[in-house]
């Protein structure tokens, strides 16, 4: 069999280029139901894009590859399209759009567009040779069916999620080609302690600043049996390398010292820590009166010593060991390097007719539903070029 586009990857990335490639169309992939990340995204209701999305919020090598996609498909384009197949949704903070309902909506509607484009879906198949062709590509697929095709594009991710099936294949197929892959590592990942130091702190909640030389998020932090996640930490998680200090701002946007000042005049009696559990958990309290500064009364505190404290809890500097690593990572950060790839197309620079397309590629998306952005605006790229090829 021959096929005008064949794509390997029947996630997000894929199913949005199958809709728009046109002609004879083939989508292929190992596992037995399309969009599984997708399925299990959002609680099960799919972040799907943010009505902030821009080319800011996303990392790469290149931080301007990604603008020319994000600009001619864009967040607002999506949301019409959701609109259309009449899926309900809500904004849940910070721009964050979420299905009213479930992630298996998104699922159908990419469906019904491919349906709508004549586009194949062959699931629980795999590929396990892509070799040049004068007509294109020839594939052998794990079942010993061959197939040839005038485009491949690859739309099967990172690594990212192991236990779905994540592999490094397209930076295989990327090496197989000549194309270059830039370091990958985990991203949007939990962060982990030695010694189980917040293991009795595990549940805790609680909004935190958290930054470092290169970016700063203001989200929740969560402690773990096993160290920290949370929004704002799965969000550092990616401008973070092993060994380097991240800075914890316990008290974003409240003015400790004067909150505490006045009420030393009216409750001078009334012990710190109790003051304190006001604006912090009071697990967490106790957990850092071991090391600062926290004994005795209001009134025992000078004004140099609550300032003191107020620039502690500001300032909480505290070294992962580790992180969760690919096997919790919502994204892998890194990938086909970037000034291989046509940023219009997505095609590669060096062979004419292959693809790459979503989390393979070197941009990263920040967590609130970028990621899945990027994947819509990827896939659209590719598949639109491809039809006008």
């Amino acid at each position: 069999m021959h096929y005008e586009t064949v794509i390997i990857g029947a996630g997000a990335a894929g199913m949005m280029c199958a809709a728009h490639a046109g002609g004879s169309c083939l989508v292929i992939d190992h596992a037995k139901a399309p969009g599984e990340k997708i399925r299990i995204s959002g609680g099960g209701r799919c972040n799907f894009t943010n009505l902030y999305a821009s080319p800011e919020n996303f990392i790469s090598g290149n931080p301007h590859f990604a603008k020319s996609a994000l600009a001619r498909y864009t967040q607002w384009d999506f949301i019409d399209l959701v609109a259309r197949h009449g899926i309900a949704y809500h904004e849940k903070t910070l721009g964050q759009l979420f299905c009213d309902h479930s992630a298996k909506d998104i699922i159908a509607m990419l469906l019904a567009e491919m349906k709508n484009a004549d586009a194949a879906l062959e699931l629980n198949t795999s590929v396990s040779r892509i070799a040049k062709s004068p007509q294109g590509f020839d594939l052998d697929l794990g079942d010993g069916r061959k197939i040839s095709a005038t485009n491949v594009v690859i739309a099967t991710g990172g690594k990212s999620i192991p236990k779905m099936g994540a592999s490094g294949f397209a930076y295989d197929i990327a090496r197989q080609f000549g194309l270059p892959v830039t370091e990958t590592r985990p991203a949007l990942v939990p962060l982990t302690f030695p010694d189980g130091r917040f293991a009795p702190l595990a549940g805790v909640a609680t909004p935190a600043r958290i930054h470092n030389a290169r970016a700063s998020f203001d989200e929740a932090m969560l402690f773990t049996h096993r160290g920290l996640s949370g929004p704002s930490i799965l969000q550092i998680s990616s401008y973070w390398r092993e060994g380097e200090e991240i800075c914890v701002d316990l008290l974003p946007g409240i003015d400790l010292f004067e909150r505490l000042r006045t009420q030393r005049q009216t409750g001078g009696r009334r012990n710190l820590t109790t003051e304190l559990a006001q604006v912090l958990p009071t697990r967490l309290v106790d957990h850092l009166a071991h090391f600062m500064p926290m004994g005795g009364n209001l009134a025992d505190q000078s004004d140099a010593a609550l300032k003191a404290l107020q620039h502690d809890l500001k300032n909480w500097r505290i070294t992962a060991n580790g992180s969760e690593g690919y096997r919790t990572a919502e994204v892998t950060l890194g990938g086909i390097d970037t000034d291989a790839l046509d940023a219009r197309t997505m095609q590669s620079k060096s062979v004419p007719n292959l693809y790459f397309i979503g989390e393979a590629v070197d941009v990263t998306g920040w967590l609130g539903g970028y990621n899945f952005q990027w994947a819509w605006s990827s896939g659209w790229a590719a598949g639109t070029a491809i039809a006008a090829a």
